[in-house]
């Protein structure tokens, strides 16, 4: 590690790298010619300061290949888009907004985001506050590791330490051009919900109006500075107007801060915005700005200061403020670019390090369609086997953040992550490839009415022509209707078998691209708690697999059942021998392909009413793979009350995929009861079952969407309710009378899916 240079409250010459070098350079030269130069004077007041920043770099070093999602330019371009600022006006200061490291890619992170503070030091950054990523690995690592490696300073004056005291230096000043610019650093106070609690221990997080109007009241009774510039870790939820200015928690910040201060960078919401804000206190607006993230723009604020004005505020007149796109606009800084060259050289080598195994592929869905290098084309409309494990892996990552379920975007799996003989080895490149985008996990408040509006907005949207399936964690299971109209396709929603409330408040995992409306998700950026988790993507598939102890198998269950054309009940109900009709979609996930003969059964207490092939044919573009007409017939053999209306679930499955889904039946009251003695299934005789409803093994009775299973081991009892039915019959067809019978369809069915971790051999073996 470098030794970290002494920092003191002021520094000369704009205190940066680049700066001190040139200097550096003149000296040596001047002394070489044997000539003695006196310092220059300082510079005729009023000067032009260019503040040139960033926010949330999140080590994106590496540039995006080219194509329409590409936006990052990489660190090498950033350079040079600082010294292209720098070559206009001399009087340039490179500031930043925190997050530089954290959430990063690959390419960096799989060195602790040692390239990102080297390209960083390079590019000469001048100050920066820390961000709540800074924290990532907790408080000693970033006081010892980060800022040793960081040749620049961080300042921050709302993070306090346990005796009331700032736990860092709460500004910084730079004088350059013969003006001091004094940078103060603030930190959302949120930060307790963002990082691990231990790594923050014995720090609290002060309030940042207070915190900053202290610090530069500080500055200007003292003299310290001719003007004050935020670098706050705090931004606008959106970037309108209204949201950086308006009467919300940011726009208190954004006008609260005193009038002292003359611009805000801001960050941490990944947000782009420009605008002068007025102070609270009346004095003149102020320039606010936030860059987006990753490096996309670089803000750009241009101020005249006069040190001779006869007040402080008087001193600044913000000439300018701007952001700058920096995508392929600038050729790369060769001295950067070696950099990240020798981090992705790396990052190449480290990638073939075995993290873990599978125990078969984790596929993407895909079309029957094939592209012009003659590669299937992936089917982001479908379910799939790699999009239920990414959310499935999402919700393990954060459950210690309060999550209940997650769900993932398919256009966020770039790559299947495939069984590699002989033992299914997965490597530190494969997991990469898989989510290459480096998102934070956040965990979003939803109430149960927004998580099926989310799942609504699957289907085409104002803004979005096309499906896209999201990935549901295991848990998580809910029927639609694929011919229902717009907004009203999604039936019933369970959670862990139970239906969702929507009034209910869930936490819901998603990446940081979903919690912002994302691909036209605009549920998830619903203005309700979204705390940032601290982990990336790409973590928390590296933690799952270090903790697994076995082989992960794709669960081939799926994990949404379509249901359509359902017969409606004559007058009257159904009545024995009647028939309920039913068109069954999306049973079959498209990785199984059409291995072995596939079908769907009905059944009611564990015996078979009907059955009916699957017809596995691929629909492009899609989620309707697995499709099957199916007609049960209303049979006999169940007694019925007089009293009613008693619900019972009719089970669909598919064999071999753990596809399964209970549609609830009501059954009205008959004129008399009927009982028909069952027909023993087993020709040994046995002693009478108990009658103990409460006995295990009891035939499952009752209303409820998940009636008890019967008969089946691990089955889980509860006592009989007044107006139960209960089904008798045996699997012979010879058994009694169905009294009258109505039937109704509460919704479009109870999803649920049970996770059996069968591969394709499964399948074969159960048509076998």
């Amino acid at each position: 590690m470098r030794p970290r240079p002494t920092a003191s409250p002021q520094r000369e010459n704009g205190g940066g790298r680049r700066r001190r070098a040139a200097l550096s350079l003149v000296a040596v030269t001047t002394m070489g010619l044997g000539v003695l130069v006196a310092a220059p004077a300082a510079q005729a007041a009023p000067a032009t300061i260019d503040i040139v920043g960033i926010n949330d770099f999140h080590g994106r070093i590496e540039a995006d290949a080219p194509g329409s999602r590409a936006s990052i330019a990489g660190a090498a371009v950033l350079s040079s888009a600082v010294k292209a600022v720098e070559a206009e006006n001399a009087n340039t200061l490179f500031v930043s907004a925190g997050d530089n490291i954290g959430a990063s890619t690959f390419t960096s992170f799989i060195q602790d985001d040692e390239p990102t503070l080297d390209a960083l030091n390079a590019m000469g950054l001048d100050v920066s506050t820390p961000g709540n990523h800074e924290f990532d690995k907790g408080q000693l690592d970033f006081n010892g590791r980060v800022r040793t490696n960081s040749e620049f300073d961080y300042v921050n004056a709302n993070i306090m330490k346990a005796d009331g005291t700032n736990a860092y230096r709460p500004y910084e000043v730079e004088t350059i051009g013969g003006v001091r610019v004094a940078f103060i650093g603030a930190l959302t106070e949120s930060m307790p919900t963002l990082v691990s609690p231990g790594g923050i221990e014995g720090l609290s997080f002060a309030p940042i109006v207070k915190s900053v109007n202290d610090t530069a009241r500080q500055i200007v009774e003292a003299d310290e500075a001719d003007a004050i510039v935020l670098l706050l870790h705090e931004g606008a939820e959106t970037g309108t107007e209204a949201a950086v200015s308006g009467d919300n928690a940011f726009g208190a910040i954004a006008r609260g801060v005193s009038g002292d201060v003359s611009a805000i960078f801001s960050g941490h919401t990944h947000q782009g915005y420009d605008y002068l804000v007025q102070p609270s206190d009346g004095k003149a607006p102020r320039a606010v700005v936030q860059t987006g993230s990753y490096g996309t723009n670089l803000a750009r604020v241009t101020m005249s200061v006069d040190p001779e004005a006869a007040t402080f505020r008087d001193k600044v007149t913000i000439a300018s403020s701007e952001l700058i796109p920096l995508y392929d606009a600038y050729d790369p800084d060769p001295v950067v670019e070696a950099i990240v060259d020798a981090a992705v050289a790396v990052a190449r080598d480290r990638g073939q390090e075995v993290i873990g195994s599978v125990g078969d592929s984790f596929d993407r869905a895909y079309d029957s369609l094939l592209d012009s290098s003659g590669i299937p084309v992936a089917n982001r409309a479908g379910e799939s086997t790699l999009g239920n494990f990414v959310a499935d892996v999402q919700l393990s990552a954060t459950t210690a953040n309060g999550a209940q379920l997650a769900l993932m975007n398919p256009g966020g799996l770039r790559e299947d992550l495939s069984y590699v003989a002989p033992d299914g080895a997965v490597t530190y490149e494969a997991a990469a490839a898989v989510q290459p985008f480096a998102n934070t996990l956040v965990v979003v408040d939803m109430t149960g009415a927004e998580i099926r509006q989310a799942l609504e907005q699957q289907w085409p949207t104002a803004t979005r022509s096309t499906t896209l399936k999201l990935g549901t964690s295991a848990g998580l299971t809910y029927t639609y209707d694929p011919t229902a109209d717009t907004g009203s396709r999604i039936g019933d929603v369970f959670l862990e078998g139970a239906a969702i409330n929507d009034a209910v408040v869930y936490k819901v995992t998603v990446n940081s691209f979903l919690a912002t409306g994302g691909d036209g998700f605009t549920a998830f950026a619903n203005g309700r708690a979204h705390a940032d988790s601290g982990k990336v993507d790409l973590q928390s598939q590296l933690e799952y697999f270090d903790a697994q102890t076995e082989p992960s198998s794709p669960d081939f269950a799926s994990r949404s059942v379509g249901v359509s054309g359902v017969a409606p009940a004559p007058a009257g109900g159904f009545e024995a021998g009647d028939t309920v009709s039913m068109s069954l979609s999306s049973l079959v996930l498209s990785q199984l392909g059409s291995d072995g003969p596939v079908s769907v059964t009905a059944s009611l207490d564990g015996v078979e009413l009907a059955s009916a092939p699957v017809d596995v044919t691929v629909l492009d573009a899609a989620d309707e793979q697995g499709r099957a007409a199916l007609t049960v017939t209303v049979p006999e053999g169940i007694t019925a009350p007089t009293a009613g209306p008693v619900t019972r679930s009719l089970r669909i499955a598919v064999a071999g995929t753990g596809t399964e889904v209970d549609l609830p039946i009501v059954f009205a009251a008959a004129a008399a009861p009927v009982v028909v003695d069952p027909t023993p299934t087993d020709p040994t005789p046995t002693d009478p079952a108990p009658t103990d409803p409460t006995t295990p093994g009891t035939p499952g009775t009752g209303a409820g969407a998940a009636p008890g299973a019967g008969n089946g081991a691990g089955s889980t009892p509860r006592p009989a309710a007044a107006g139960d039915l209960a089904f008798t019959g045996s699997d012979t067809a010879t058994t009694g009378l169905l009294a009258a019978l109505a039937l109704m369809f509460a919704g479009a069915g109870v999803l649920t899916a049970t996770r059996l971790r069968r591969r394709r051999a499964l399948l074969v073996e159960t048509a076998d």
